[in-house]
Parts: structure tokens; C-alpha cells; sequence
């Protein structure tokens, strides 16, 4: 292992000559390769019905190609997963990311190209290890083993020659030979379908293994290290492994999650990273050990384009590529891929905190959202409003959900919050105050709405039993690290399915 320490060494040091380069030149780096992307793909079905051949300019593909979403991708998506090819991208399709589902489908299925793994998916994780060690010289990270929490994948029963799954367990299944040498659970453990039992196991053959560092989702995490605390009688993490130094995470904020780690995990050497991996790409890299902010990877394939939120419900809304994008301001993400996702619209919104670099902090969903009464509560304003009312009450979060009370005959509005506590408040009533007070700080809407309870009343806060989002995921049939519990929501769907099957009647 020295040896394979070594070399990994010598190519972290070159590739991080090559990341300086994309951010001394992020401009041209993106315009070289959106024209690689577009000559690459200029003989596929997609690449022939816009005529790729002759775009010849930025301008022209963003004028040519109209915004895409998982629905105008679906047909060539469910021919691609019949054995079809040759349709979004010249290489050949063979597997797909499971996602959480759209209003129509219960998942999405992402096609991931082998450019999508090489150049993507598993460059983001060699440049997210390079980083860490510039940062950490010192590090021992590769003494030891790497703790992944992946998902799973099974057979498409569509074609012979095609899987879907979860990305992590896609990225798992196609890994070389070495990175296996350096990570735990063995494959068919870390592939397992059934969440519970595969938590069981990982604790069980984990838990003797030195462990370095650790990847996955905070929540199940959070889930496989208490178990590991009960089968070892241990008191906290540092007496498992004594060398762990690294949590790799991403997927959610983690900010409401800090604090239990720091409890079960407290220990002065111990580092926590962001990134910003999702199963349409590898997106964004935390590359400063002070700062949470990720720096936007440019040269994974990937082209980006920026939609102002003020774009979003147009008919024809007007993208800005990286030249044009400010600070603080909140945009969807636009993506082209050498996966064929064509100005694929993701989902998911950002600010740029830097513009050399361009550095980036994920602010939320485009879907998930509260504005019924005009007060445009995004998820970022939700995560910082909740860590201050923690902070003040003394209250640690493991889950939770919101969404608006709309008016009656006799109350007006409000937002009704369902949050599992790790550590709850000592009275709830203050903990509403202050997470109030928050959000009036954090979102001007939301105070101005608040004036003297004339649209919006103080927020209604219910504390739920232990494990009633387990339960409620675990009954969608959405356990897993892919699947994450809806923070925000325009509607009251999920909250009153919550309390009138899981609260009200348990």
C-alpha cells in the first residue's frame, strides 16, 4: 500500500496543476468544452434533430435548444433503457442512476455514460482527495480504509445488458481493483437492498477495520455509527476507530448535523468536507479547509449554464453562462453532460459566494419551497433560521418538514413545522419563537409578512415521536441514502400524511 500511496501522490500533484488551470481560465475552459460536447454528439438522434453540426457558438446552442427536464428527456430515456442507442450520446448507455421520482414517475433513471464515470463521477472523487491532501499534508488518510454508505443496484428488467441503482452503488460496482483495496464493506455488503439489514452488517464488519475516513449521506450515517457505538459498548467513536480523521458528505445540509457528529465523533483531528455529487453529475468540491463553500469543478464534462430565479416560469427564460452570474444571487443550475443531458435543468438552485474562483453554496430545491403567502422561504433560509433556534434552546435536529397553514374563517396563515429531535427543547413555545425571530432576520418577505400576525402568524412547531420519518420514508418504499426527506413543501401533502398515519394513529 506505501507504494500505491506514493504514486497516488505523484498524480495528485499533477492533476492539481490542472485545476489551477480551469481557475485561472474558466471561461475558456467551459467554451472548449460545450464545442466537444456539441461535435461528440453531432451524429445522435438529439444531435441530428437540433442540427449540432452547424451550431457554432454559445449563443446559438442556447438559442437553438429549449430548457429540458426529466419528462422531455423520458422517451429517449425509456428507449435507452430498452437497448437503444445512439440517441442523447455516441457512446453506449448501460447504466442509470436511480433518482427520486417526478410528479408522474416514482424515479428517474439518469443515464451514466463510462465518460460520465471516468471523466465525471470518479475524477470528482480523485480531485476531492487531492484537494483534501493539499490542504492536509499530513494526512494517513490512506493507512487506513475508506467507509462507503452506498445504495443499490439491481438487474432493468427492460434489457439483458443494462442496471440501474443508486449512483454510490454504481460508482461502487465499477471501481478499478485498487480503490477496493482501500475501502469497507466488501462489495456484496455494500450492495445489499434491504436498508435495515444492510446497516447491520456494515456495523458488524466495520467496526474492527481501521477506518480513516468515512463517506455517505449524514443521516443514514448518523444511523450506522450509533449502531456501531451499541454492538461495541464503546463511548464514542475515537475508542472504534482512533485514526479517523475525514467525513466525506454532501446530498443535504449538514449543518443540522454537525453537532451530533462532533458528540459521537469528538476528536480535534477530525475533518468534515462538502461536496455537490448528484446522479446527473459531479458538480462542486469544498477545497478550503475554513470555508464550506465548493469550488465549481469545470472540467468533468459538464457545461454549465445559470437560470435566474426571476427566469424560471417564463416561456422563454434567459440562461447566463459564467461571465454574466454575481455574487449572492439565486440561480437553477443548467447542465449539458457528456452523460447526453442537454440544458437539463437539475433541480437544485446556487450562489456564487466567489467569482475567481467561481466558488458556489447550494440554496435549495426549485421545488421545494414556501411561498403561499408571498413570504419566498427557501431551504438555505430554513437550514440557517433552525441551526440559530437550536443554538438558543439547546435543541439538536435529526429530521423535519414544513409547509403552509393557510387561512381559515378564523386564523390566518402560519407555517406548521414536524421536527424529530435528537435533543428537543426545553419548551417548545421558545423554540418557535426563535426559529421566528430567525427567518425574520434571515428573509425580509418573511418578515414583512409577519407584521403584527397580519398574513402570517408565529410558526406552529410540532415535536414527533423518534423514528417517525424513518417510518414514513420506509412505507414510500424510500430508505436509502438517494432518497431524502422533503424539507420544504407548497402544499400540505406530506405533513398531514405524516401526522394522520404516523403521529395521530400511533
Amino acid at each position: 500500500m506505501a507504494i500505491i500511496s506514493s504514486v497516488l501522490s505523484w498524480i495528485m500533484k499533477q492533476r492539481l496543476h490542472q485545476i489551477e488551470l480551469f481557475m485561472k481560465f474558466p471561461n475558456e475552459v467551459q467554451q472548449d468544452l460545450l464545442k466537444k460536447l456539441i461535435i461528440s454528439a453531432r451524429y445522435t438522434e438529439f444531435g441530428r434533430r437540433f442540427d449540432f453540426s452547424s451550431i457554432s457558438s454559445s449563443k446559438e446552442f442556447r438559442n437553438r435548444i429549449p430548457l429540458q427536464d426529466y419528462e422531455s428527456l423520458k422517451p429517449y430515456i425509456i428507449r435507452l433503457k430498452a437497448g437503444e442507442q445512439q440517441l442523447l450520446w455516441p457512446s453506449d448507455v448501460r447504466w442509470f442512476a436511480k433518482s427520486s421520482g417526478t410528479t408522474n414517475d416514482k424515479s428517474k433513471f439518469i443515464p451514466v455514460t463510462n465518460e460520465a464515470l471516468e471523466e465525471c463521477h470518479y475524477k470528482g472523487g480523485k480531485d476531492l482527495l487531492c484537494l483534501y491532501f493539499h490542504n492536509n499534508p499530513e494526512t494517513q488518510l490512506f493507512n487506513g480504509k475508506l467507509l462507503t454508505l452506498g445504495g443499490s443496484h439491481q438487474l432493468n428488467s427492460n434489457s439483458n445488458d443494462s442496471f440501474y441503482g443508486d449512483l454510490s452503488a454504481i460508482l461502487i460496482q465499477n471501481l478499478p481493483f485498487w480503490i477496493q483495496l482501500f475501502r469497507t464493506p466488501e462489495r456484496s455488503i455494500a450492495l445489499m437492498d434491504e436498508w435495515e439489514e444492510k446497516i447491520e452488517r456494515i456495523a458488524q464488519t466495520t467496526m474492527n477495520e481501521n477506518v480513516t475516513n468515512i463517506a455517505g449521506v449524514p443521516s443514514w450515517t448518523l444511523v450506522l455509527l450509533k449502531r456501531i457505538l451499541e454492538l461495541s459498548g464503546k463511548k464514542d467513536l475515537t475508542e472504534v476507530w482512533p485514526n479517523l480523521e475525514l467525513f466525506v458528505h454532501g446530498a443535504v445540509n449538514f449543518s443540522p448535523y454537525r453537532e451530533q457528529f462532533r458528540q459521537l465523533i469528538p476528536s480535534a483531528q477530525m475533518n468534515y468536507l462538502e461536496t455537490y455529487n448528484a446522479s446527473e453529475g459531479f458538480f462542486g468540491i469544498q477545497d478550503q479547509s475554513n470555508s464550506e463553500e465548493m469550488l465549481l469543478m469545470l472540467d468533468y464534462g459538464i457545461y454549465y449554464e445559470f437560470l435566474p430565479i426571476s427566469e424560471w416560469d417564463k416561456d422563454f427564460p434567459e440562461t447566463l453562462t459564467l461571465d454574466q452570474v454575481k455574487i449572492d444571487e439565486n440561480y437553477a443550475i443548467i447542465i449539458t453532460t457528456n452523460a447526453g443531458l442537454w440544458r437539463y435543468k437539475i433541480g437544485d438552485t446556487v450562489t456564487f459566494t466567489s467569482l475567481n474562483p467561481f466558488r458556489i453554496r447550494i440554496t435549495g430545491r426549485t421545488l421545494h419551497f414556501i411561498n403561499a403567502f408571498g413570504e419566498e422561504l427557501i431551504i438555505d433560509n430554513a437550514e440557517k433560521a433552525l441551526a440559530i433556534a437550536c443554538k438558543s434552546s439547546g435543541a439538536s435536529i435529526k429530521d423535519y418538514t414544513a409547509a403552509p397553514v393557510y387561512f381559515d374563517a378564523e386564523h390566518g396563515g402560519a407555517h406548521e413545522w414536524l421536527i424529530e429531535f435528537v435533543t428537543p427543547p426545553i419548551d417548545i413555545n421558545d423554540f418557535s419563537v426563535y426559529l421566528d425571530n430567525a427567518l425574520k432576520q434571515i428573509n425580509s418577505d418573511y418578515e414583512a409578512k409577519r407584521y403584527k400576525d397580519k398574513v402570517l402568524s408565529l410558526p406552529i412547531v410540532r415535536s414527533l415521536p423518534c423514528d417517525t420519518f424513518h417510518n414514513w420514508m420506509k412505507s414510500k418504499e424510500k430508505l436509502g441514502g438517494q432518497h431524502k426527506v422533503p424539507r420544504l413543501a407548497n402544499h400540505r401533502n406530506y405533513v398531514e400524511e405524516i401526522m394522520n398515519n404516523f403521529v395521530l394513529n400511533a
